[in-house]
C-alpha cells in the first residue's frame, strides 16, 4: 500500500466516478423514451430492467475477473463498455438500440461499481481511504446532477435531448484514456474468491436476508424517484417535460448536500439511531410531496427527499458488513446484487400508475420506506449493534 498520495494516480481515478454516475441518466432518459415511443407505465419501467438486471449477473463474476486482470483493467474495461452505451443511441434510435444501449450501460456500471472503490484503495493509504470514497461519492453525485440538465438543455436549445449521449460518451472515452495514461502498483486481492452460492447461503441469516431486501427497496426508492419526480412535476404543475427534468436535478443536488451532512452527524450519531431518524423524516417527506397543495411545496418536498434517502444505502450496506464482519467479500456480492430493486419497484410502480393512477405509484415508495422503518428498529436491537 502507498504511503503518500499520487495525486497524478488518484484523479483519474476519482473521475472513473463521475463516469459511474451516468447511469442516473436513465430517470430522465426514462421519461423521454415513454414519450418517443409512446409507451405506457408499466412498459417504460420494464426497459429500466434491462439496466438493472446486469447487477445480479455480473457483480460477482467482476470480483473474480478483478482476481485475473487486476483492478485498473477491469475498471478500464468498464468504461470502455459504458463509453459503448452512449454512442448506440446516436448511431441508432429504435427501441430495439434502447434496449441494446442500457444493457451495456448497466453491464458496464455494474463492473465499475465493483471494481473502482477497490482501486481507491490502491492510490489511497489506509488513513486517507474512507475520506477518499466519500469524495468519490461526491462526484458521482455531481454527475448525477448534471444528466438532468443536460438532457433538458439539449432538449431546449439544440432540438434534441439525445445530444446528452455524446457528452457522455465523449466523456468517458476520455476518462478511460486519462486511466490507461498512468500506471501503479495494485494490492494483492487474492482473497476475494466469492461464488454466487457462497453469497446467496447468507441469506440464510435472518439479519443479512433483512438488509438485502433493505438494499432492493432503497434502490428502488431511489430509481423511482428519479423516473417519477418528472411525471410527478408534469402533473402537479402542468410542466413540459425538458422543465420537470429539471426536478431531477433538484434532488440529486439534495442527495449531495445529504451525503455531507450525514458525514457530520454520523461523527455524533450512531449509525442504528441515523438509520431509523432518516427513514421516518424520508416517509414525512413522501407524504409533504404527496399532500403539499402548492407546486412549490412539491420542489420543496423533492429536496427534503433527496436530503432523507440519501445515506440511507450506505448505513445499510455498513450495518451489513458489521454484522459478521469475517464475510466481507461475500456481503459486499451480495448487497450489490440487490441493485435489481431498481427495476423491481420501478416497474411495480408502473403497474400500480397504469391501474390506479401516478399518486398510487407512487405511494408503492411509501410501502418500501415502512418496511426499512420496521427493519432499522430491528437491527437497533441487535447484539451486533455498534456503539
Amino acid at each position: 500500500m502507498q504511503q503518500k498520495i499520487n495525486i497524478k494516480h488518484v484523479l483519474p481515478v476519482m473521475f472513473g466516478f463521475f463516469v459511474m454516475g451516468f447511469v442516473d441518466v436513465v430517470g430522465i432518459a426514462s421519461n423521454y423514451i415513454k414519450q418517443d415511443f409512446q409507451l405506457n407505465d408499466t412498459v417504460a419501467n420494464l426497459v429500466l430492467m434491462m439496466l438493472y438486471v446486469w447487477f445480479v449477473l455480473f457483480s460477482i463474476p467482476t470480483g473474480m475477473l478483478m482476481g485475473r486482470i487486476g483492478r485498473r483493467k477491469t475498471v478500464l474495461l468498464s468504461i470502455v463498455i459504458t463509453s459503448l452505451a452512449l454512442f448506440v443511441p446516436i448511431v441508432s434510435y429504435n427501441f430495439i438500440t434502447v434496449l441494446l444501449a442500457l444493457s451495456l450501460l448497466g453491464i458496464g456500471n455494474a463492473m465499475l461499481q465493483v471494481s473502482l472503490n477497490p482501486l481507491v484503495g490502491d492510490v489511497v493509504p489506509d488513513s486517507k481511504l474512507a475520506s477518499s470514497l466519500t469524495f468519490g461519492q461526491f462526484v458521482k453525485s455531481i454527475s448525477s446532477f448534471l444528466g438532468p440538465v443536460l438532457a433538458g438543455g439539449a432538449a431546449l436549445y439544440l432540438g434534441n435531448w439525445r445530444y446528452l449521449f455524446p457528452i457522455f460518451g465523449g466523456i468517458s472515452v476520455l476518462a478511460a484514456i486519462w486511466l490507461n495514461s498512468v500506471h501503479f502498483k495494485e494490492t494483492s486481492h487474492s482473497g476475494q474468491k466469492g461464488s454466487f452460492m457462497g453469497s446467496l447461503r447468507l441469506l440464510g441469516d435472518p439479519v443479512i436476508l433483512g438488509f438485502f431486501i433493505g438494499i432492493l427497496l432503497v434502490v428502488g426508492i431511489d430509481v423511482g424517484l428519479n423516473v417519477s419526480i418528472p411525471k410527478y412535476l408534469m402533473f402537479r404543475g402542468n410542466l413540459q417535460l425538458a422543465e420537470a427534468g429539471l426536478g431531477i436535478s433538484l434532488y440529486f443536488a439534495a442527495k449531495t448536500a445529504g451525503a455531507f451532512l450525514g458525514a457530520i452527524l454520523l461523527a455524533h450519531i450512531s449509525a442504528s439511531k441515523f438509520y431509523t431518524v432518516t427513514v421516518v423524516l424520508s416517509i414525512l417527506s413522501l407524504a409533504f410531496t404527496l399532500l403539499t397543495p402548492t407546486i412549490a411545496g412539491v420542489y420543496i418536498g423533492i429536496f427534503l427527499l433527496g436530503l432523507t434517502v440519501s445515506n440511507i444505502f450506505s448505513l445499510i450496506f455498513f450495518k451489513a458488513l458489521l454484522h459478521k464482519p469475517g464475510f466481507r467479500n461475500e456481503i459486499s456480492g451480495l448487497m450489490m446484487m440487490g441493485v435489481i430493486g431498481g427495476a423491481f419497484i420501478s416497474l411495480a410502480m408502473g403497474i400500480v400508475s397504469d391501474h390506479f393512477g401516478l399518486i398510487a405509484g407512487m405511494m408503492v415508495l411509501g410501502v418500501c420506506m415502512l418496511y426499512l422503518l420496521g427493519n432499522s428498529m430491528v437491527k437497533n436491537k441487535s447484539k451486533s449493534q455498534e456503539s
